[in-house]
């Protein structure tokens, strides 16, 4: 291990400084003690001339040698040192010798960032070849970063590094300074990139895969050949914002097919392919990426992995050694008979077999009999020159490759017809055409370049009198991925381009897009930037003839996110000013509302975005909410929500005298919008047309109305007679009421409503039937109008639904084995766990067995009497269940560490259960756990199967769980019943929730006792929350930002809002809480009038002003005493009982749709994920035990296939699989709330469907957790079907191997249960079964010695009160 000794603080300043670099011992048997640098009496280092500057990047062994990377920031360069590795430390470091790397030819990158050894299965012998990521500083620049390939394998020409010698270093005049080293160039600069921070290189057959993350939170994958060539890249990450990439990142060990990379607080797990998702050949081909090939199998072809093609397959891929544009490619030749040749080339590389099947078939008799056989990858045509008109000839050419099939269309043209000036269009067309491109012309010779279409044309003149365009600028040159509408191009000459071509990332001209052009100048021209990803790209503009010239830069950054709107509210005549907030919001090209079509524009000012509502339909049923969507480019991006309310009303003014001035004084009747009064703009009205600025001064509110005060300068012979207000697009004219009139109008009332009374009297009783029919007929339209609401507002969420919960959920709170273990073999808890689990100190303490205990071990090792002690207590009629499930995880414990002994039992009481007249009914068996045996495959089944479910069902579950959870949060959960508006279950569906809203608070967690508080944290809440399911959500916001607990439970927190200035606290009862009758509701955001936006401050109980509260929900008559949003039943006879909203839970059935579709992804995820076969191979228990059924049902002369089918589906879906999918609480350490529980069980439900025989037609009345996933399940049955087929078809495991992976998982697993406590256990039955145990062993003829055995245990433990450690 090498170090550098760091300088302590006591050191005198007069010490010599430490060397640079030491190598110290990490074993104990090494001279020296632990980590000492000593060996022998000395202290070998290497110094540095100079310890300024110096930067360690990386380093790493290979053979022999070890190889340090570092940058002399002083010098500005990149050195690597050498070391061979000799028997003892002083040999060791005196071998330094070092190398200057130098980088690069275009521009000077003297500092390295990330390194990455590609280790070549040659050996130590072999090529030692390295990847860097270098860097100029200049981030500006577009090619700021490079990756280059060196050659840094040790040779002759290595020299004695002149900056670091072996001991201190003399000085000059001593010893002088070897000469400087000669600089070592790159072998090829392979990608180039602004901001590039780390590197990840892989060896794949002749193929280097180089994994590139950088600085704006990009995942890049880049092959590059053995000639160096590199592929087009593929970003297979992208973040929305910009996250840097960690400097290191790593190959997942397991299986090589994850890079684990870090983003600032996240650990990413990312594919390095998706062979998967290309369903053909040519697909698999066209993706070129040396990781997938088409496994050409008899059973089912497909794209994979090299491992998962197993023989006798063959893996079809590209070729190793270039990189073709096409998979076939033809040329054609015609001799001096006028007989031409036509011959096509496959560019493929094919693994598996030296000589695959292979054929070609050209149409009709077009080829002459002399054409010679084809030979893999090419074959030929010979025909007359007479068979090709003038016209040309389309020939279908079909291929055959082992079982893939191929057609290609060849375009054969006379090569001497195509002739022209020499562009490099008419090269394109004669290479396009077979034909062979030389001396600026189309000949009919054989073609002896292999350079690639677009090097041999490129050359090529134009031919064609078009003045060469220049490119000035583009404007926007930076914008988001999503690209750019309507970007304007300045330039000259630009009269004659056609298109605007953008090339891939790294400078590379592969993965090029064209975008048309419109508004020709000459000067300028508009265009759309397309999509892409994130970095700088080169553009061109493309003439006519193909050329592409011109030289500009577009760099694509993050999207725009938006993090809120203020104000939230606005009136329904729009135009009120909103800004948005968020960041990269100059990508932001416009705003929409999901209620309009219209596109609001937007301005900057004030370093914000801002934009005008548009208006809403002032009849509609406001207030209503809006979704607010950034448009960038050609997508929409959800923002924020907006309410609209009723447009303010303006209710009476009064004029008074101050001085030359006229103050007015507006009424308005107080609303929810929050009106400032710059959105005010008021004009007084003297006369006709005549119109005097009243300045705005301040908004006062008093008493439910707003008092609107403004001035109107210099006016003191105004005659203000009427108003006219202007809120937005909203204009009212205001008259004012005259005072004197006051009493005539009053007088005029008082006569009216004599005479209307005196006239009711006569016809209020014919009137009175009308009356109440009119009433009754609102109340139905009212009524109508709001189950139509919530049927549309049921058929948009159930259309629109989408999960938008990141699938990188961080890291996974697995529980540890044992924690898995023992909830699966003690479910119920109690004091087994206790006994039988070790503590967290026991866990590495292997303790062995007091005497009495190892004499019942050696006696549970005997088959004969296990299996017999088994059957005496299964033949016991006082034994039940429960005891039963007991005895199976005791003997589970006891046995852990000796799975293949604990199989053989359990195989021999299965038999034994078979062949019980109890189950003459076969496809009854292991359908329940009634019997010991059966509860032991449960447990043989979760032991097996654990790896399996940590290392790939695990993550699809927890992400269905999360999906879950965060889809119930989006919309009111009651507190007291626990019943969700979005849920699964029928049951657990809130179908008397009313109206609700979203909110985002600003969250401030209280630090110390001074005041202190945290950063704000932003937390996505409901309206209709209580005040603890608030604390909870924050609590879960907290968790999921910094990925630990708040470190105070729910229950001992306190939560604040700010009001004025001031916290107020908010407690789920207070004085202010709604009661109604006898029953209290609790109190909710809405009730403290929260606004969205507000500030939330955390306080908990070690804060001294607040007292330690109880949770209302530790009271027993909780639900009796409190309600939240399912209203308690009102008496009747009260004067006024309150009036409902109508609510139908037929019309919310439609919430239980839109919850599935928002999931769907993860369930079919999760499901596919457990009857996949990963490596087309099932777990090993799982192949072993359905041979195991395979074989007991050939022996009992079973030829039911059914039998079998529902024999594996009892044992392993609904003996485990279902189990874990109801309590995901086994397997990760979360807890599982009622309303998470109802929507798994209808999960596992449809997965058991799944594996179910019965076909049944559905109908209305059946429940809805059946209707469900009703159309699914026929798919799912198929591929259930196609599961069990796949896993029959598998070569058996054999019993060594089968033992050999027991054995590892017992010692994987091994002291992590207490033995001793398990053995105690089954003791206590064997004593009270003592006399029916040894007539069972007489009866089946077992040993004497083994009787002897059962009556030494028992005179052991009789002499001992307990089995205790010794």
């Amino acid at each position: 291990m090498a170090g550098r000794i760091p300088r302590s603080s006591n050191d005198h300043i007069m010490c010599p400084d430490p060397p640079f670099l030491t190598l110290r011992n990490t074993e104990q048997g090494q001279p020296g003690t632990m980590l000492s640098y000593s060996e022998y009496g000395s202290s070998p280092s290497i110094d540095a001339r100079s310890n300024e500057g110096l930067q360690f990047v990386d380093g790493f062994q290979i053979a022999s040698h070890i190889y340090l990377l570092l940058n002399l920031l002083k010098e500005s360069k990149v050195r690597l040192i050498w070391f061979n590795s000799e028997k003892n430390k002083a040999t060791t470091l005196m071998s330094l010798n070092g190398a200057t790397l130098e980088c690069c030819e275009d521009m000077k990158r003297p500092r390295l960032l990330s390194s990455s050894v590609i280790q070549s299965p040659a050996g130590a012998t072999g090529q030692v070849l390295w990847a860097g990521v270098f860097t100029g500083g200049n981030t500006v620049n577009p090619v700021n970063t490079v990756v280059a390939i060196y050659d840094i394998s040790p040779s002759g020409t290595q020299k004695k590094d002149p900056d670091f010698c072996f001991g201190p270093c003399a000085k000059p005049e001593v010893t002088p300074r070897p000469p400087p080293l000669v600089p070592l160039a790159p072998l090829a600069v392979v990608f180039k990139y602004s901001s590039m921070t780390s590197v990840l290189a892989v060896k794949h057959k002749s193929w280097i895969v180089l994994f590139i993350g950088t600085e704006d939170g990009q995942l890049i994958k880049l092959a590059v050949d053995k000639n160096y060539k590199a592929a087009c890249s593929k970003v297979l990450y992208k973040s929305d914002d910009d996250r840097q990439v960690f400097p290191k990142m790593q190959l997942d060990p397991v299986d090589s097919r994850h890079v684990y990379m870090a983003l600032r607080n996240q650990l990413m797990r990312v594919p390095v392919a998706q062979c998967s998702k290309h369903t053909s050949l040519n697909e698999c081909w066209s993706a070129q990426d040396p990781f997938c090939g088409w496994c050409d199998s008899e059973s089912k072809s497909r794209c994979s992995f090299l491992d998962d093609c197993l023989q006798p397959s063959v893996w079809i891929s590209i070729p190793e050694d270039s990189q073709q544009q096409s998979l076939v490619s033809y040329q054609v030749e015609k001799s001096s008979s006028g007989e031409i040749k036509l011959t096509a080339m496959l560019h493929l590389s094919v693994n598996g077999t030296e000589h695959p099947n292979f054929a070609c078939n050209f149409p009709g008799n077009l080829c002459g009999r002399s054409s010679p056989a084809p030979v893999f990858p090419q074959c030929s045509c010979l025909f007359s020159s007479s068979k090709l008109p003038t016209h040309g000839l389309n020939v279908t050419l079909k291929i055959r490759v082992g079982n893939a099939s191929l057609s290609e269309m060849l375009m054969l043209t006379n090569c001497s017809d195509i002739t022209g000036p020499p562009t490099s269009a008419l090269c394109s067309r004669c290479m396009t055409a077979g034909c062979n491109w030389m001396n600026e012309a189309c000949s009919w010779s054989r073609r002896g370049n292999s350079g690639s279409l677009k090097d041999i044309c490129r050359s090529s003149q134009s031919g064609m009198n078009y003045s060469e365009p220049e490119i000035i600028s583009i404007v926007p040159s930076v914008v988001s991925f999503h690209g750019r509408n309507h970007a304007l191009m300045t330039g000259k000459n630009l009269d004659h381009v056609i298109s605007v071509r953008i090339l891939g990332l790294g400078y590379i001209d592969c993965n090029t897009k064209e975008s048309p052009v419109w508004n020709h100048t000459g000067f300028s021209l508009t265009f759309h930037i397309p999509s892409g990803d994130k970095g700088s790209v080169s553009v061109c503009a493309v003439l006519p003839d193909g050329r592409c010239l011109g030289n500009a830069t577009i760099t694509y950054r993050s999207s725009p996110t938006c993090t809120g709107i203020l104000p939230t509210t606005t009136w329904a005549s729009g135009n009120r000013s909103i800004k948005i907030m968020g960041s990269q919001l100059e990508f932001v090209e416009g705003v929409v509302h999901d209620h309009t079509p219209q596109i609001n524009t937007i301005n900057t000012r004030s370093g914000g975005l801002w934009y005008h509502t548009p208006k809403y339909d002032v009849n509609a049923n406001l207030p209503v909410t809006s979704t607010v969507y950034l448009k960038v480019a050609n997508l929409t991006l959800v923002c924020s929500n907006l309410t609209y309310h009723p447009d303010p009303e303006f209710t009476s003014f009064t004029v008074t005298k101050t001085g030359n001035d006229r103050k007015v004084t507006i009424e308005k009747n107080t609303d929810e919008l929050n009106i400032n009064k710059s959105e005010i703009s008021v004009l007084g009205v003297q006369g006709e047309n005549q119109y005097v600025q009243c300045v705005m001064e301040k908004i006062q509110t008093s008493n439910g109305t707003d008092s609107i005060i403004c001035e109107i300068k210099n006016a003191p012979y105004a005659n203000i007679k009427s108003l006219r207000i202007y809120v937005g697009n909203f204009t009212v004219n205001l008259e004012q009421k005259a005072a004197h009139f006051l009493p005539f109008v009053l007088s005029f009332i008082f006569i009216i409503i004599i005479i209307v009374v005196f006239v009711s009297v006569v016809w209020i009783f014919n009137r009175k039937q009308k009356k109440m029919a009119e009433q009754m007929n609102k109340e139905l339209e009212r009524l109508e109008c709001d189950v139509r609401n919530d049927i549309r507002q049921g058929f948009v969420d159930m259309q629109t639904e989408k999960c938008d919960l990141i699938e990188n959920s961080g890291a996974i709170p697995f529980l540890d084995y044992k924690h898995f273990a023992s909830r699966i073999f003690f479910p119920d808890g109690g004091p087994l766990i206790a006994s039988c689990v070790k503590d967290i100190g026991q866990d590495e303490v292997k303790v062995q067995l007091d005497e009495s205990c190892q004499a019942l071990s050696r006696l549970m090792r005997d088959k004969v009497f296990l299996t017999s002690f088994v059957h005496t207590l299964e033949e016991q009629k006082n034994f039940n269940i429960k005891e039963k499930c007991a005895v199976a995880s005791l003997l589970t414990v006891s046995l852990h560490g000796d799975l293949p002994y604990l199989t053989q039992v359990m195989e021999d009481l299965l038999r034994a259960l078979m062949e019980q007249p109890s189950n003459s009914q076969p496809k009854l068996m292991l359908r329940r756990t009634e019997s010991i045996v059966e509860k032991l495959l449960t447990n043989w089944m979760s032991i097996c199967l654990y790896g399996f479910l940590r290392e790939s069902v695990g993550q699809p579950l927890y992400l269905l769980v999360c999906a879950l959870t965060h889809q119930m949060s989006k919309g009111p959960v009651d507190s007291v019943t626990e019943k969700a508006l979005y849920t699964l279950n029928e049951d657990w569906l809130l179908w008397q929730a009313q109206d609700f809203s979203p909110m985002r608070l600003k969250v401030l967690f209280a630090v110390g006792t001074d005041g202190e508080v945290s950063e704000p944290l932003e937390v996505s809440t409901l309206d209709c929350d209580t005040v603890e399911q608030v604390k909870d959500k924050i609590l879960l916001a907290f968790k999921a930002k910094f990925g630990f607990n708040y470190n105070t439970p729910a229950k001992e927190i306190h939560i604040e809002c700010e009001k004025d200035g001031k916290f107020i606290p908010l407690a789920e009862v207070d004085a202010t809480s709604k009661v109604v009758g006898e029953v209290t509701m609790l109190n909710t955001l809405k009730h403290y009038k929260v606004p969205d936006g507000a500030f939330i401050k955390v306080l908990s109980k070690t804060h001294p002003t607040l007292s330690p509260q109880c949770s209302l929900k530790d009271d027993q008559y909780y639900s009796t005493k409190y309600f939240h949003l399912i209203d308690p039943d009102i008496d009747q006879s009260q004067k006024n009982p309150e009036r409902k909203k109508l609510k139908l839970k037929e019309v919310y059935l439609t919430k239980l749709l839109s919850t599935k579709v928002a999931v769907h992804s993860f369930v079919e995820n999760l499901f596919k994920t457990i009857w996949g076969t990963p490596n087309l191979k099932a777990p090993p228990a799982v192949k072993y035990f359905f041979d195991f059924l395979d074989a007991q049902a050939e022996n009992k002369r079973i030829s039911d296939p059914d039998v079998l089918h529902i024999w594996k589906t009892n044992s392993l879906p609904l003996r485990f699989w279902v189990n874990i999918l109801k309590n995901p609480q086994f397997v990760f350490d979360m807890e599982k709330t009622p309303p998470l529980d109802g929507c798994l069980s209808v999960i596992a439900q449809a997965f058991m469907d799944s594996f179910s025989l019965a076909e049944k037609q559905l109908g209305k009345h059946d429940p809805t957790n059946k209707l469900l996933y009703a159309k699914d399940i026929s798919q799912y049955k198929q591929e259930v079907r196609d599961y069990y087929k796949h896993i029959r078809n598998q070569p058996p495991i054999s019993s060594s191997e089968f033992h050999e992976f027991l054995q590892e998982e017992s010692k994987k697993h091994e002291d992590v249960f207490n033995e001793s406590a398990a053995l105690r256990e089954l003791y206590k039955y064997v004593q009270r079964y003592f006399d029916e145990i040894k007539l069972k062993l007489d009866s089946s003829s077992a040993p004497a010695e083994l009787k002897e055995q059962l009556q030494h245990v028992k005179s052991l433990f009789d002499g001992l009160k307990s089995c205790s450690w010794s």
